[in-house]
């Protein structure tokens, strides 16, 4: 079982000094990823329903920091080793898929073949309407740009025509220093989003789910893989929701790879006092 951290880029962690502690506290701990999250912009006084709260709205201040993941990333890649470093999730249908391949496979190269890129549809219609993307079609997109992703990190001369995304052509390199690209992890807790994982990826991440729930997804991807023509043992399952051994082994049998657990902190000794009591009770006895 891998462990890795999630909301890595939110709090203390949002800051300069506070993500190069929490990337090499990580590391030191035993943990093999760090797991950002995402949002552009937050609209004031947004009416969309956040997924993951039964309040339907995000926790903490529509004001609080969350830096772009991928800068953030880079930042702690010059401060660490060997942590991967994971986006969980980037909103990808909001990003355009050409720049957004130079940009993860330089980050690849620059970090030694660290990254994982986790993508997601998104859910903030409001967010999707300031940048100018149809909101309704963010499924749609994501699929396309996912083959656009492969395409270039993958050919030499990739040429691709889609809907949303088309060239011809276009050479881009530096190619990700990871033979066949960055691994792309689909994020979603829903059984579109399994089956997306399956078609598409190299990886499921869903963000909620008891472990009953968690089986039957991981099952719709693998189905949705073996459809497809892929090896469903190939697609890595990571999820949370265990903050102790039985706990993370339940998770383990029902076919997680890998289990996340929250990132808090107000400060560097706080980090190493939290991820150190995981590492020692937990990382060290599964």
């Amino acid at each position: 079982m891998k462990f890795g951290l999630v909301f890595a880029n939110t709090g203390f962690a949002a800051t300069p000094e506070g993500a190069a502690s929490l990337g090499q506290i990580a590391e030191e701990s035993g943990f093999d990823s760090l797991w950002t999250v995402e949002h552009v912009v937050v609209p004031a006084g947004y009416e969309s329903q956040y997924p993951y709260s039964p309040t339907g709205k995000m926790p903490g201040r529509e004001d609080n920091p969350i830096p772009d993941p991928l800068i953030w990333l880079t930042w702690v890649a010059a401060n660490t080793r060997t942590i991967k470093l994971a986006t969980g999730i980037l909103i990808l249908p909001q990003r355009n898929p050409v720049v957004l391949s130079k940009e993860v496979s330089t980050l690849d190269v620059l970090s030694g073949g660290r990254v994982i890129l986790g993508v997601g549809v998104g859910w903030l219609r409001e967010e999707f309407d300031a940048i100018g993307v149809d909101f309704d079609e963010r499924g749609a997109i994501t699929d396309e740009y996912v083959g656009a992703l492969r395409s270039l990190w993958q050919e030499d001369e990739p040429t691709f025509k889609g809907t949303w995304a088309s060239f011809d052509r276009a050479k881009m390199y530096p190619k990700p220093l990871q033979a066949g690209g960055v691994p792309i992890h689909v994020g979603g807790h829903s059984k579109a989003a399994a089956r997306r994982a399956g078609r598409l990826g190299d990886g499921f991440f869903p963000a909620k789910g008891s472990i009953e729930e968690l089986t039957e997804l991981f099952e719709v991807a693998r189905s949705s893989a073996r459809d497809a023509g892929r090896d469903p043992a190939a697609i890595e399952m990571t999820c949370g929701g265990a903050m102790d051994v039985d706990g993370v082994k339940r998770f383990e049998d029902a076919g997680a790879d890998r289990l996340v657990i929250p990132t808090f902190g107000r400060d560097a000794e706080q980090y190493k006092q939290m991820l150190g009591s995981f590492a020692e009770n937990v990382i060290t006895k599964v």
